[in-house]
């Protein structure tokens, strides 16, 4: 296959309003997909690189970039497969100029619209339409699968492209040994978000559970007799990193068990370290040992998905905590199970006072579902709120393409007189908003290029996020964690928005450590 067909069916679908003509779209593309390409066509389909990063950061992928383009699409799909390949496998000294030789040259050979694709998949920004769950559609009505039996795989095996590839050899039929598998990691249940509690408690008639919320890293251990392995929220293998886990699965008295569940970095009072603290722990170069000792983790479970032999993801969730217990009941994650609303008010409180970012909500008669975003597990946050400024906004794709959507922020730094970028986001934004800040944000541009429109620091938003992290990429030293939009302050001038001196506040509060000080900040 012609990458190009791949390339306008993804534009057709970013166009589609009506999920039913997406999927039209994507499945008559499917049809003409051979076996050994189903894979990349799932990837790129899905915004994504079967290779995951290549090495190449975004300034060098846009040098890269070469001043003209083809007018005859050529380029075959398992060809541009191929060059991702050599691309991540260039290693050793001068590998950085190398990687960047063969983009330019798979560049180089592509239409103009194939190397807007290509750019876009590289820098993660290819938002399509082609979701998932449009895919899986896709794929169902490819082979004339019930979407439900195609849904099912996926959570089984944990990817779509390996679903896709079996429906499209032996339809129905191949799908018959996707089932729960020790050592095959399912895809995590994922939580929709809830206000507060007493809505959590009346969206799921008050027959649930609550857990802490913690802001650790997700994890998936597997167990057969002596051998362990455990697996990263994205389902990649991370045991060598995380020996504490192993040990606390190897004193388990079960032979064999999945559990879902949570590792997180803490200090000694037991109150949570940051996110990026846990997160240290499953870099790229470990010294394990040493990091061992400075930052030692604790895994806590809070699902039981096989046991023994025996599958419970369509067991109510009830059972599965049952079976946890038996389990593991000294690494459960503190829970309240069936609380009146007095009794929810103050677990929230006490799990608040330990230093978590909130509770889990969870339905006692729901099954896990894998891979899905479902109304059976409720999240409920407890955000920051800051008053920041614009200083830059980027062109959208897909269906926000000709709106200005993803805001660059700062705060006020009082003794400059100037704005410290704190980070970007997309996210909380109608499409009445998008349209409004695109008009209000043109008016005040000052400068522009290929991607960004820069605008001056007049324009203040009220932000929401979760914590700061320390970053290195902007001059505070400090980056907002799942910013998104709130609303908009048009009655409050930017001499009023928050301060840098605020933003450090909260991140000494939060971590109980001093904010990193960068040159010109004090």
């Amino acid at each position: 296959m012609l990458l190009g067909e791949l390339v306008g069916t993804s534009a057709a679908v970013a166009e589609a309003s009506s999920r039913l003509v997406k999927i039209g779209r994507l499945a008559e593309l499917l049809r003409h997909v051979t076996p050994a390409e189903v894979e990349t066509a799932i990837a790129f389909l899905s915004g994504e690189l079967r290779q995951g990063r290549i090495g190449i950061g975004p300034a060098a992928i846009r040098e890269a970039r070469p001043p003209s383009a083809v007018d005859i699409p050529a380029l075959q799909l398992l060809e541009v497969h191929a060059a991702f390949e050599r691309i991540s496998a260039t290693t050793g000294r001068g590998s950085v100029d190398d990687r960047m030789r063969l983009l330019r040259e798979l560049l180089m050979r592509a239409t103009a619209a194939e190397q807007d694709f290509l750019i876009r998949l590289l820098f993660g920004e290819l938002r399509q339409g082609a979701l998932e769950g449009v895919l899986v559609e896709a794929v169902a009505r490819t082979g004339d699968v019930p979407s439900a039996t195609v849904r099912r795989a996926v959570m089984m095996a944990g990817a779509l492209a390996p679903v896709a590839r079996a429906v499209l050899l032996e339809r129905e039929s191949g799908l018959s040994h996707f089932v729960v598998q020790i050592f095959r990691p399912v895809q995590p249940m994922l939580a929709q978000t809830a206000a507060d509690v007493d809505e959590a408690l009346a969206d799921l008639n008050q027959d649930v559970a609550l857990e802490w919320k913690l802001d650790g890293a997700r994890i998936q251990v597997h167990k057969a007799d002596d051998e362990i392995k455990v697996f990263s929220r994205n389902l990649r293998d991370v045991t060598f990193a995380v020996p504490e886990v192993v040990e606390a699965t190897r004193k388990l008295s079960i032979n064999s068990v999945i559990l879902d569940g949570e590792v997180i970095a803490l200090r000694p009072d037991g109150t949570p370290q940051t996110f990026q603290q846990t997160m240290q722990r499953f870099g790229r170069k470990l010294d394990v040992d040493r990091l061992r000792e400075e930052i030692p983790l604790t895994p806590f479970f809070f699902d039981c998905l096989y046991a023994d032999g025996a599958s419970l993801i369509d067991r109510p969730q009830v059972e599965r905590f049952a079976a946890l217990g038996a389990i593991a009941p000294s690494a459960i994650v503190p829970t309240k199970v069936r609380p009146t609303r007095e009794e929810a008010a103050q677990f929230v409180e006490e799990t608040l006072r330990r230093g978590h970012e909130g509770v889990m909500v969870k339905a006692l008669a729901s099954a896990y579902a894998a891979g899905r975003r479902g109304q059976h597990w409720l999240k409920i946050k407890v955000a920051h709120t800051l008053d920041l400024v614009v200083l830059a906004a980027e062109w959208g794709h897909g269906r926000r393409k000709g709106w200005l959507s993803n805001l660059h922020l700062g705060a006020r730094d009082p003794v400059s007189g100037g704005f410290v970028m704190l980070g970007k986001t997309f996210k909380g934004m109608t499409d009445q908003m998008l349209g409004w800040q695109t008009e209000k944000l043109l008016q005040l541009e000052i400068a522009r290029d290929a991607y960004t429109v820069y605008v001056r620091p007049e324009l203040v938003v009220e932000v929401a996020f979760n914590d700061l992290q320390e970053s290195p990429h902007y001059p505070g030293g400090l980056a907002l964690r799942f910013a998104r939009v709130k609303s908009y302050r048009p009655d409050k001038p930017a001499s009023e928005a928050d301060t840098i001196d605020t933003v450090r506040s909260i991140y000494r509060q939060s971590t109980g450590r001093e904010p990193p000080v960068r040159a010109g900040l004090t």
